[in-house]
């Protein structure tokens, strides 16, 4: 890791940064957010950029169809929790960016 910074950086340690992001919209898909809302939490409680997220959620989604299907259907309206509900949970998302590589 660069000395100047704590977490992985995306121009130092491209790999250790897209993993630490990997690992970040893991832990938003287990607080069962929207892409959109991962998004939004990622950017600003992990001061990641939106295209950053986005880029690796769509590669997420195309390694790993059947999960997100079966994601996407469990997450639907009829089935996921009240917004405010998931929104209380984002704040717990400033802890995950305290992660750090192996």
């Amino acid at each position: 890791m660069c000395n100047e910074h704590q977490l992985p950086c995306l121009h130092c340690q491209p790999q250790d940064y897209i993993r630490m992001v990997q690992h970040l919209i893991e832990r938003c898909l287990l607080f069962q957010m929207s892409r959109d809302d991962c998004i939004k939490a990622l950017a600003k409680h992990a001061s990641i950029h939106p295209v950053v997220t986005l880029t690796v959620w769509k590669e997420l989604l195309k390694e790993n169809k059947d999960f997100f299907q079966a994601y996407f259907n469990a997450t639907s309206p009829k089935h996921s929790t009240s917004r405010s509900a998931a929104a209380g949970r984002v704040t717990s998302l400033s802890h995950m960016a305290c992660y750090t590589s192996n």
